[in-house]
């Protein structure tokens, strides 16, 4: 009895408070302790651009070695790869020509690309073709660039037949200033080869010969810029020339060069959006590539492709392979877009900003320097135009006045009224209204400069270049 009371009076005892619930804790505004995100770095296009077999591939292969973009284990599985076809020399261009087509023959046929960093930029390197069967291909690339690397041939008799009339180094450096290229960098190549031996003397020689030839076609001499270079041996790419080697160059290396260069970025704050396509593919979605002319696009947001009046909404933004947030005026982009097929997109259209669109026309009035002809040109005349990523035919309708050279000004009669001519000869510069045979997006030189560019060729050659003065104002009607 006596137990059974004290374990009663232990139940009945009272139990010992439980600790109060903890109350909820009000969130705090955290002041952050990171440190801000660095701006990302610029991006600066670089395109190799010269004479077939000058070496721009082996040198752009060679960078991406020496940036570590291509690792050791890479290279020497293309040095194997390479020997076993008897190519061993080959073996650093196989990191930009990819497909079995370039690599047998050893000539470049698309424009292949790379990425790589510097201690202050982000280059994205450009691999144009050098075969004059593929110029189209180049003017592409050429579109996308800030910054030209004109690569020569040191070696004996191969820097002769790029420069002669007929080689590409000269057809290649006047596409480049085209296509709105102001600085160039001239590579001169192969200058280990035994006939070659870093010879002052044919450098020299070579500078002398091409210096005239560029300033001519619009480089002043402040924007370009020789160096000495060896694709194979990697010398002068990233570490200064050995004075044992080559006693009489003391100048920065090609990558120090290039990453003290000025910025190539330009204000467009509150400036309408343009791209132009330079290729379209399919991944999980439709997928756009280019170089932004203008304005800024970021996720979700809406634009419209020109000429087909689509609009679009961009889910994805990638610069250099990396998705990113955002991308500006010069970024070399891809973009997925939703509510638009493939098949319904392709190279030459226009991405526009929704509220302001590029010009449809099928006509314009152009200025025109035309630079090599057999024959002249008249009314009538039917060729081949490039402009930005777009190609068409084109036929000149009417020659509405004649420039002089002397006077800078459009050529009067006595009665002070534009000279009209029947004709237009080699190295003239004429002012023609010029007919598509379809409607391209198409814009002023003054308002958009990049789409007002424009090369014409004609049986396989550049025959002149020119600028948009102005569009129709009555443009074709494109249906969806």
């Amino acid at each position: 009895k006596q137990w059974y009371q004290r374990r009663v009076r232990v139940e009945e005892k009272p139990a010992a408070p439980s600790p109060p619930p903890p109350q909820p804790t009000v969130q705090q505004p955290v002041v952050s302790k990171e440190k801000p995100k660095s701006k990302r770095k610029d991006n600066v296009n670089i395109v190799f651009i010269g004479h077939v077999d000058a070496g721009k591939s082996t040198i752009g292969g060679h960078i991406l070695f020496l940036t570590g973009q291509v690792d050791k284990r890479t290279l020497e599985k293309y040095e194997r790869e390479a020997k076993e076809m008897n190519r061993e020399s080959w073996y650093l261009s196989w990191a930009l020509d990819t497909n079995d087509e370039e690599r047998d023959k050893g000539k470049t046929v698309e424009v292949g690309r790379g990425y790589f960093e510097t201690d202050k930029k982000r280059f994205t390197l450009l691999d144009a073709p050098g075969h004059k069967c593929f110029v189209s291909n180049m003017i592409g690339g050429a579109a996308q660039a800030d910054v030209g690397i004109l690569v020569i041939s040191a070696r004996k008799g191969e820097f002769e037949t790029g420069f002669d009339r007929g080689g590409q180094t000269r057809e290649h450096a006047l596409l480049i200033k085209t296509a709105g290229v102001k600085h160039l960098i001239i590579l001169i190549n192969k200058m280990d080869d035994p006939s070659v031996g870093w010879d002052k003397a044919r450098y020299d020689e070579i500078v002398n010969r091409l210096s005239p030839f560029l300033k001519q076609n619009g480089f002043r001499g402040s924007d370009l810029k020789f160096m000495p270079a060896s694709g194979l041996t990697g010398a002068n790419l990233k570490e200064p020339l050995d004075p044992s080697v080559c006693p009489w160059y003391d100048g920065l290396p090609f990558l120090q060069y290039l990453d003290n260069l000025p910025s190539f970025k330009q204000d467009q704050t509150g400036k309408p959006f343009r791209m132009s396509i330079v290729e379209k593919y399919r991944d999980m979605g439709t997928f756009v590539q280019g170089k932004i002319i203008s304005g800024a696009i970021g996720k979700n947001e809406s634009l419209t492709i020109m000429p087909n009046k689509t609009t679009v909404q961009v889910t994805d933004v990638l610069i250099d392979d990396e998705e990113s947030e955002m991308a500006d005026c010069g970024d070399n982009v891809k973009l997925k877009v939703k509510n638009i097929e493939e098949e319904d997109v392709a190279a030459g259209m226009v991405l526009c900003s929704l509220d302001n669109h590029c010009k449809i026309a099928d006509r314009f009035l152009a200025k025109i320097q035309l630079v090599e002809l057999r024959n002249i040109i008249a009314p009538g005349f039917n060729c081949i135009m490039h402009i930005h990523n777009a190609v068409v035919e084109v036929s000149f309708q009417e020659l509405v006045g004649l420039f002089d050279k002397k006077t800078g000004k459009r050529m009067v009669d006595k009665k002070g009224k534009a000279v009209k001519p029947r004709c237009a000869k080699e190295r003239d510069v004429v002012f023609a209204k010029l007919q598509c045979a379809s409607p391209i997006c198409i814009e002023s030189f003054d308002q958009f400069p990049q789409m007002g560019r424009f090369t014409l060729r004609d049986e396989g050659k550049t025959i002149a270049v020119g600028m948009v003065l102005k569009a129709s104002d009555q443009l074709c009607t494109v249906t969806n």
